[in-house]
């Protein structure tokens, strides 16, 4: 995969753990340190994202929505 560069700037303690990191071999070099912890906290964002939509539903009126689909669903079926 393609990837781009870009420049970050940091503040010194954060670049010494990560260079700490990168010597226990935690991770081959800053570049990969640094885009696996941009994955991380995408991924939580996202997750976090979603988890606040659904906090938004209402639990009774999905409920009633899936049941009347369900009910739909149920007679479409022919009966044996």
């Amino acid at each position: 995969m393609r990837k781009s560069k870009i420049a970050i700037t940091l503040d010194p303690d954060t670049v010494k753990e990560l260079d700490r990191l990168v010597k226990e071999r935690a991770f081959p070099n800053r570049s990969s340190a640094i885009e696996v912890a941009v994955k991380e906290k995408l991924n939580r964002m996202n997750s976090t994202r979603l988890a606040e939509e659904c906090a938004k539903l209402d639990p009774e009126f999905e409920k009633t929505l899936t049941e009347e689909g369900l009910s739909e669903e149920l007679a479409e079926w022919p009966e044996y």
